[in-house]
């Protein structure tokens, strides 16, 4: 018998006698997200450097795009970073795997479904939501940046909101790389031959994506990239620094 998950029980709009029901029993759910943002934020916390890993949960162990994903994550994982996926099979397992096996953090933000898979072998520290939403906020919030591998509907779910919050300044610019160029060339294509001549993106816009086919190319970009944001934040905190003794200097002065 398929089940009725949390979310669905949060979006579900009733009628008749039902409504009084769901006006008594929100207020309570709206408790029980808190708490997981609660644990999601306690459980994280002290990861430090992070990519998230999104892709199919249906591709299998042998296809070129799992051992992909193993070995980006590998070498990711060598370089310091955690690795946080879904915590489901197929693409998300190649990438826990991948970390694992490097010796670093393997961490999977698993989901209630009606029909459980749960975490995928080679997830060491697992955090399991109830509601989309608050999982989502817990890939964007602790990542140096996303990689995508070929997906379907959750996979481009995940892809446009980092898009969203990026352009609209929400959240810092941070690496963006679709892998295999070849799967994600007509949704690239689309955006740059429709999207952007329609007016509906700028051309600015499309930097935020990055095509990319080699593991090695994927880590030194994503490294790069986190190596030039944080040297940026150590220059933000010398000038902000200097500008309150330079303040401090000048009220004492001036006393």
């Amino acid at each position: 018998m398929r089940r009725i998950t949390e979310d669905e029980r949060l979006l579900r709009s009733d009628t008749g006698e039902r409504n009084r029901d769901f006006t008594h029993t929100d207020p309570w759910r709206v408790l029980r997200i808190m708490g997981e943002f609660v644990e999601g934020f306690d459980t994280l916390a002290g990861t430090g450097q992070a990519v998230t890993i999104f892709g199919s949960a249906r591709v299998r162990e042998g296809d070129p795009t799992y051992t992909a994903a193993v070995e980006t994550a590998h070498l990711l994982a060598k370089e310091g970073f955690a690795i946080i996926t879904g915590g489901g099979p197929g693409l998300m397992e190649a990438a826990n795997r991948g970390a694992r096996e490097a010796g670093g953090p393997s961490i999977g933000c698993t989901i209630e479904l009606p029909f459980e898979t749960g975490a995928n072998a080679y997830v060491d520290l697992e955090i399991r939501f109830r509601y989309f939403f608050v999982r989502k906020m817990m890939f964007v919030k602790y990542a140096s940046a996303f990689v995508i591998f070929p997906g379907g509907f959750g996979t481009l779910d995940e892809l446009f909101e980092a898009l969203t919050l990026i352009q609209t300044g929400k959240i810092h610019n941070f690496p963006i790389v679709l892998f295999d160029s070849a799967y994600w060339a007509g949704l690239f294509s689309w955006i740059r031959d429709t999207m952007l001549p329609g007016g509906k993106v700028s051309a600015t816009d499309l930097r935020l994506l990055t095509l990319c086919d080699d593991p090695a190319e994927v880590c030194a970009l994503i490294k790069a990239a986190y190596e030039e944001r944080k040297s940026g934040s150590a220059r933000q905190d010398a000038e902000q620094a200097s500008e309150s003794n330079l303040r401090r200097a000048t009220e004492k002065r001036r006393s």
